[in-house]
């Protein structure tokens, strides 16, 4: 579960909780994304133009009242064989009474927990659909959202149904997923960040619950009784308190009586729900400190801001506690999300912070005073607020950059903006409304969140047409009227110095080392899936006979650049993916952070452009170019409209042939890099992570390397030049492009602007020399000051992506931790025991190397628990191996993903790169499920054998002190 207070940059912002079902099925990503630590070099927002508009979000959309009050919207896709099914409740943080904050979340929860009908954890009927299903809630809503292949639609929706009304909630099912969200919540609180927006919110909302953390508290959620979250679920788990969203490959009439035949009979709740009314728009004053948060024995409800307050908050909050580095947080209270002022909000915000062209980052991230800094608009049902947030630099003065920040906001008001800042700021603002919502699930969503926060689905179309016509006074005029000083309440985290200064090096943290030998005794739980899984009846094979069945066109050009081309014609947009095998690995040992460094600041400068033209020329149009360094390469991704794609990849050949790495920009990204660093390094996942890999890997290694204080002060401008101009080369990079055009044309168009890149001689090369596995358990517990949750890495050297027992390895891995609810790992120690928010493994396999990790979070004092339990389920597997209804089981949920990536734009065009840059055969995009499906019982029992080591594994646990 994890907070995403700004998953995306719509015209207003879902902060929610989730259950991560998602990212646990799919633990490739996730784990990867944590084990390979990356740096992304730009971010801008993307756009679309106005003539595109005709795929909008709403088009093709039909709304039907059922009569027990169901909302049910559906829209019909059918560039893809899946569908996504979601039901979005109206409730959420924004309901909840005194003494109850967090029941929202927790009843989210309870709702995997199984049925009446169906007395089983819900992640693992999911898990059987293959079903890309996760769950979150929000201030304004908990939704429930699952995407699958279409043959699934009716299984997901008898599901939904089932919980909707049948959801039991019982004494000891709660007292376990308690102590799972407690878990939950220390992992939020190991974050300065939410430490001090949570402060922030509190003094600005005191009488409101917008001003309470959506996850609740500890105090709070350990007192919850089942009477009252039953409660809840009784009062607000309702048809007519809900909406249904279907969106995807299905018949709309057919599956109208579907929906009524199935949700038609479920009774609607006679009392009333608790809509909390607006919060007034005014300068809010300082609650007391010593003042309860709310008035005991009442719910929350919106007073006046007004009202029994003293004096405006006139210096800013103050948190000093354990840290890396100096923050502040700002917010002014705005409108609710149907105001008429909230596009020209929005834009405003963009002139401020969208993008290296805009004024804050200029003002502050460019003159080298913060790191970074950002800032949204959160619309919501009852009102709403602009937070900005500043990730100082080192010796830099709070107070200075809260005046700055003010300043530039002063200047805003009194001069007003340009119509370039303006126009600039519309076109990204469509950008992140239509390139975001190009795949089903981002579509549903869109919709229903248009309809429970907004309160009708269309909105994001009236937003547009709003936004299109905000002009320089309106940005000026709301400006003025919002973002007044006295309005405010800013925060600052001033970090403390811990005692004990740690060390970079892993080997020199405060650690302990010590050989364990746990108990490996374990009993295993059939699961009797296959019997509360509703029935499938479907006599198409969508997997066999619809994943990719046309392959991408690919030619290589005289210099060794290969290109792989996916025209799509059903999105008037392009995604571009690269990689360059320019990665980490090439770090020179003393080092560390070069490659990162080259890769940063490919967009800093060219013959003919500076940064800022750079990144004006892909901001005014909407499109981003990033760049990710990996141990094994650099990742690059770009989108655009399908009209400016000869724009992005100029730029793109523009920054990898040409760039001059100014001397200026090269020593600001090194002060950033030296900041990201002490950040990482007062973080229990990152430090976990650097910890295990350089446990796992010797020094001489590879992927033994990880930038150092030292390192990167070490590096020069003449390092950046010579790893360019020896590493990125065209023979060693690959370029894959999905989208609407046509081929011959960008087959001329890469030719022209990529056919003058040479390079000298032959790619360089690195040997991965063969590592040895430790001889018993070694456990090591980097201790870091002020944190409440440890994050456990435990693991050993794996397979790389070629290995032929790769496919069995997936299949064992699903089986094991592929998952948090359903893998053997979340069953036992996160269901069952309640021991970890979150556990689940994988098969890390890259092109010369691989590593099998397993991750999860814990209290203190569940850790030693958790993984004594974790090693007699590894030892269980690893000498009984897996049950045949394990492994169907595990195939279909592998499958059902794959086909279910292949639908999202992004993710297609990243297998289609990957599988080139692993040398794998151009049918691996459709033979992948078939070679899933040809996995046999005896080949996954012997993976397990093989692969897995209970007795001779490194185990790493950085955070709080172990218990």
């Amino acid at each position: 579960m994890s907070v995403l207070p700004k998953s995306y940059r719509y015209r207003f912002q879902i902060l929610l909780l989730s259950v991560l079902i998602t990212v646990l099925l799919l633990g490739n990503d996730s784990a990867y994304s944590q084990l390979i630590q990356k740096n992304t070099l730009v971010s801008t927002p993307k756009t679309i133009s106005r003539e595109t508009l005709s795929s909008s979000v709403t088009e093709n959309v039909q709304k039907t009242l059922l009569q027990n009050g169901l909302t049910v919207l559906t829209k019909e896709v059918h560039s893809n064989p899946v569908v996504t099914v979601q039901v979005w409740y109206k409730v959420g943080s924004r309901n909840e009474e005194f003494g109850l904050n967090g029941i929202a979340h927790q009843l989210e929860h309870m709702l995997f927990r199984g049925t009446k009908n169906r007395p089983i954890q819900f992640g693992k009927l999911f898990s059987a659909l293959g079903s890309d299903s996760n769950a979150f809630t929000s201030h304004d809503q908990t939704a429930y959202y699952n995407t699958a292949e279409r043959d699934k639609l009716k299984a997901l929706l008898v599901l939904e149904a089932d919980r909707m009304q049948n959801s039991v909630i019982d004494d000891k099912q709660l007292a376990s997923e308690k102590r799972i969200v407690i878990s939950e919540l220390q992992g939020y609180e190991n974050e300065p960040e939410y430490r001090l927006s949570r402060a922030v919110m509190q003094a600005v909302f005191p009488n409101h619950p917008y001003g309470l953390s959506v996850g609740g508290t500890k105090d709070d959620v350990e007192k919850f009784q089942t009477k009252q979250v039953q409660k809840y679920y009784q009062n607000f788990y309702s048809p007519d308190n809900a909406v249904l969203v279907i969106v995807g490959d299905f018949q709309t009439e057919p599956t109208l009586n579907l929906v009524k035949e199935i949700f038609g009979k479920i009774p609607s709740t006679p009392q009333p729900k608790n809509q909390n009314p607006s919060i007034p728009i005014a300068p809010y004053r300082q609650r007391e400190p010593h003042l309860p948060l709310i008035p005991k024995g009442g719910p929350y409800l919106p007073q006046s801001p007004i009202a029994n307050r003293q004096s405006p908050i006139a210096t800013p909050l103050v948190l000093k506690e354990p840290g890396s580095a100096a923050l502040l947080h700002a917010v002014y209270p705005l409108p609710d999300v149907n105001h008429p002022d909230v596009p020209a909000l929005d834009v405003m915000d963009y002139v401020l912070t969208g993008g290296r062209n805009a004024r804050l980052y200029q003002g502050l991230v460019d003159s080298g005073l913060a790191n970074d800094v950002s800032a949204s608009v959160i619309s919501l049902l009852a009102g709403g607020w602009y937070e900005l947030s500043v990730t100082a630099s080192p010796k830099q003065d709070l107070k200075q950059i809260d005046s700055l920040l003010k300043s530039a906001i002063a200047k805003l008001i009194k001069k007003g903006v340009t119509s370039v800042e303006v126009n600039r700021a519309k076109v990204q603002l469509e950008a992140s409304l239509i390139l975001g919502n190009r795949d089903i699930t981002s579509q549903g969503m869109q919709l229903g969140n248009d309809e429970t926060t907004a309160g009708d689905y269309q909105y994001t179309e009236r937003y547009l047409t709003a936004v299109r016509q905000v002009t320089t006074a309106d940005v000026q005029r709301v400006a003025k009227k919002y973002l007044q000083p006295e309005a405010s309440v800013a925060g600052f985290f001033e970090p403390t110095q811990a005692k004990g200064k740690r060390k970079d090096k892993a080997s020199q943290q405060h650690s302990t080392l010590v050989a364990e030998n746990f108990s490996s005794e374990s009993s295993a739980t059939k699961e009797e899936v296959e019997k509360y899984l509703p029935f499938i009846d479907s006599e198409e094979k969508i997997s066999e006979t619809t994943v990719s069945e046309v392959l991408p066109e690919q030619f290589t050009l005289p210099n060794g650049l290969r290109v792989l081309l996916f025209p799509d014609p059903s999105s008037p947009t392009v995604t571009l993916s690269g990689y360059i095998k320019a990665g980490k690995e090439f770090d020179p040992d003393n080092k560390a952070g070069l490659a990162s460094l080259v890769a940063e600041n490919l967009v800093n400068g060219t013959k003919t452009k500076d940064a800022l033209t750079l990144a004006k020329v892909l901001e005014d149009r909407g499109a981003s170019l990033e760049f990710e360094t990996f141990r094994e390469g650099v990742r690059l991704e770009g989108s655009a409209v399908a009209s400016d794609l000869p724009v992005l990849v100029h730029t793109l050949a523009d920054t990898v042939k040409n760039a001059t790495f100014p001397s200026k920009e090269l020593e600001l990204t090194r002060k950033q890099a030296l900041i990201a660093l002490k950040q990482e390094l007062d973080d229990p996942s990152e430090v976990a992570e650097r910890t295990f890999v350089q446990s796992v890997y010797p020094e001489k290694h590879p992927l033994h390397k990880f930038p150092t204080e030292k390192s990167l002060r070490l590096l020069k401008r003449q390092d950046v030049v010579e790893f360019k101009e020896k590493h990125y080369r065209p023979d060693t990079t690959v370029l894959a492009l999905l989208g609407n055009f046509p081929v011959a044309e960008v087959e001329a168009l890469i030719k022209k602007e990529f056919g003058d890149w040479h390079s000298i001689g032959q790619p360089p090369e690195l040997q991965y020399p063969k590592v040895s596995l430790p001889e018993k358990v070694i456990s090591i517990n980097p201790i870091l000051p002020g944190k409440a949750q440890a994050i456990t890495y435990m693991g050993n050297q794996g397979i790389n992506r070629k290995d032929p027992r790769f496919y069995s390895a997936l299949v064992l891995n699903q089986i094991l931790g592929g998952d948090t609810l359903s893998s053997r790992l979340g069953s036992e120690v996160r269901d069952r025991e309640g021991l970890t928010y979150g556990i689940y493994s994988n098969f890390l396999a890259g092109k010369n190397s691989g590593t099998f990790l397993i991750e999860m979070q814990t209290s203190p004092e569940d850790t030693r628990q958790a993984i004594a339990r974790t090693r007699e389920l590894l030892q269980q597997i690893h000498q009984q191996g897996v049950t045949t209804e394990e492994i169907e089981t595990a195939k279909r949920n592998l499958i059902g993903n794959y086909v279910v990536s292949l639908a999202n734009p992004e993710e297609l065009v990243n297998r289609i790169l990957m599988n080139e840059v692993y040398g794998l055969d151009k049918e691996e995009l459709r033979s992948f499920t078939a070679k899933i499906q040809a996995v046999s019982i005896e080949q996954v029992n012997q993976a397990a054998r093989e692969l897995l080591y209970p007795d001779k594994i490194i185990v790493v646990t950085a955070g709080p002190s172990v218990q």
